[in-house]
């Protein structure tokens, strides 16, 4: 009796840091919103219609009308855009190209916060980037 073995390999499983990783995909995007660049921001959004966005009573998918949403609301001419930070980030890796991220935004004018609050976001590793599929944004009460 022959007994022949072939060689099997797992697929390969990226080891990374979610953590850093999206935590510099987050600074990168409030630099890209406080530089005013729009696409920029939005390039860390998965550009197709299942990308949701969530906050109050407002649901929005997809991400141009989200794009649209941003330019009308932040980026149109005659618009003040105040400067965005994020902060108290915690990071679940789910598998290794999924996560759910948790953190905290604020809009600042001046030394003044305009608004603030909490956020949840579901990523995907697409290629060698994150990009949001789902963003929940709350906002502190005033």
């Amino acid at each position: 009796m022959t007994l022949v073995l072939t060689a099997c390999s797992a697929p390969a499983i990226r080891l990374g840091d979610p953590q850093r990783e999206i935590g510099d995909m987050l600074a990168r995007s409030a630099a890209d919103w406080n530089r005013g660049d729009l696409a920029g921001f939005m390039s860390d959004y998965a550009r197709d219609s299942l990308t949701s966005y969530v906050s109050g009573a407002h649901v929005q998918y997809g991400w141009q009308p989200l794009f649209d949403r941003y330019q009308r609301n932040y980026f149109a001419p005659g618009k003040s855009r105040d400067s965005l930070t994020f902060e108290a980030l915690r990071v679940r890796a789910l598998t290794p190209d999924f996560a759910l991220a948790t953190a905290r935004f604020r809009l600042l004018r001046g030394d003044s916060v305009v608004a603030s609050g909490p956020f949840t976001i579901v990523l995907q590793r697409q290629g060698d980037r994150w990009r949001i599929l789902h963003d929940h944004t709350s906002s502190d009460p005033k």
